[in-house]
């Protein structure tokens, strides 16, 4: 099948957050990109309801550091000027291998499953830097991300045995995906071998807690450019 994307990914900084630490407005990075934040950047390089983002594997080539900054967060509810310590990851780099599934969740887009097309328009968008902007976990952290062959190159933790990270936060079950009506959170163990993290499914994840009831949005002909009809658009076959 041709629904792989291979790409490296690097910024000045990173904030995946565990949620634990958003407690007092605080903020602390997870050592690593979760599945979730890796899954928002393959949907800035190419998104299409028709599609679902798997993501396989995560190689961490640069070593792990991190830094605090004084953070004044937007009030929305009064004007005191409050500073918060958020601590982020620095100088990170990454390589993804991640692939592409269609959406059997939503049988009204059926029309749209071609997949050689979105391959292609996947292809061109991420040699173009993708199509929307790229964040590495927040706003603040912008990403930039190019293609290559995951694998290639020196890593900082090749030659590393198994790290063991803990319990994290995997991602979120949204009812699009799921076709449930409830959004719900997933965690799993994580660990590194060899600088490389591979991860599970997301049906695989054995802790999923709701979260609150939703709706997905619905789309069809009239809403949704067909991929056959964007290839033309953007000059391809």
């Amino acid at each position: 099948m041709k629904n792989e994307m291979q790409f490296e990914v690097w910024g000045d900084y990173a904030l995946f957050s565990d949620p634990l630490t958003k407690i007092g407005g605080e903020k602390l990075s997870y050592s690593v990109p979760t599945y979730q934040a890796l899954k928002g950047i393959c949907e800035s390089v190419y998104w299409k309801p028709t599609i679902i983002y798997y993501i396989d594997e995560v190689r961490v080539m640069n070593s792990i550091q991190m830094e605090s900054k004084g953070v004044r967060p937007i009030k929305y509810q009064n004007e005191k000027n409050e500073l918060a310590n958020y601590t982020y990851l620095k100088n990170v780099h990454y390589q993804v291998r991640a692939h592409f599934e269609f959406n059997e969740k939503r049988p009204e887009l059926r029309f749209d499953q071609n997949e050689g097309k979105h391959f292609s328009i996947m292809q061109r968008s991420l040699k173009a830097g993708g199509r929307r902007d790229i964040f590495l976990g927040t706003r603040e952290c912008q990403g930039y991300v190019e293609p290559c062959e995951f694998g290639s190159g020196k890593g900082a933790y090749d030659e590393s045995e198994t790290h063991h990270l803990g319990t994290m936060v995997h991602g979120f079950n949204y009812p699009d995906e799921t076709g449930r009506t409830m959004l719900e959170v997933r965690l799993w163990q994580a660990h590194m071998t060899a600088g490389i993290i591979t991860f599970d499914r997301p049906e695989a994840c054995q802790i999923v807690r709701p979260i609150k009831e939703m709706e997905s949005k619905m789309f069809g002909h009239d809403s949704l450019t067909s991929a056959d009809d964007l290839s033309k658009q953007l000059g391809g076959e």
